[in-house]
């Protein structure tokens, strides 16, 4: 079993970044909508992946960004109100000891905006992050992070999303996204299965969400 993240969050705590990739973009593939991919990105809440990675905004409480840098690198970063980091006396420069592949533009925009809450990156399968000083309660780590990194959490999240899984689907969705080989026909019978559960039937989200799984590349190695 994964272990909680701490608070505040250590870099040890985050499974592996394809782990996490997978998890969160199988949320994203399951909550795609046609209605939500026209959604301009500053007004977009929920899970979703673009151009840039995958996103979690919740309008108010909690935004992240992970994003595949190439070569098996990642960033993630994003703020939850949890954090105490961007209001820590002294300031914590949260791009210490940072690679010179960080998306250095876009953080540092947010930093400018004081929208960031903390910044880990993955290489060679480590993931990192810039020194805390002892005292830092939390980096908002857990509250934002724990839905995707701890492996209950995870499932748990697809059982009771809008999308209403069955334990028995969500469980051997979760495994096929995990060991990248989800299907189309997977998502496809999982979507018809909710949807007949609500009387709902919507082909285009399902396009959205096969359009999704195929930018997420859950069918294939990272």
């Amino acid at each position: 079993m994964e272990t909680e993240i701490e608070r505040p969050g250590r870099p040890e705590n985050l499974p592996a970044a394809e782990l996490l990739w997978a998890r969160w973009a199988l949320a994203a593939v399951l909550e795609a909508t046609e209605e939500a991919e026209e959604t301009p990105r500053v007004h977009r809440t929920g899970t979703w992946i673009d151009g840039e990675g995958l996103h979690l905004d919740d309008c108010g409480c909690t935004w992240w960004t992970l994003a595949p840098m190439g070569g098996g690198r990642y960033v993630l970063y994003g703020e939850d109100e949890s954090s105490g980091v961007k209001w820590h006396e002294p300031a914590i420069d949260m791009l210490a000891q940072a690679p010179h592949w960080l998306p250095f533009e876009r953080l540092r925009g947010l930093l400018e905006g004081w929208e960031l809450g903390c910044v880990y990156w993955y290489e060679d399968g480590t993931w990192a992050r810039a020194p805390y000083p002892e005292g830092l309660k939390d980096d908002g780590l857990d509250c934002g992070m724990s839905r995707f990194a701890v492996r209950e959490e995870a499932l748990s999240l697809l059982v009771h999303s809008d999308r209403g899984l069955l334990p028995g689907r969500a469980a051997e969705l979760l495994a096929a996204a995990e060991a990248y080989r989800l299907s189309a026909s997977d998502v496809e019978a999982a979507l018809e299965e909710a949807d007949e559960a609500a009387d709902e039937h919507a082909p285009e989200d399902r396009r959205a969400a096969l359009r999704a799984l195929e930018r997420a590349g859950l069918s294939a190695p990272r």
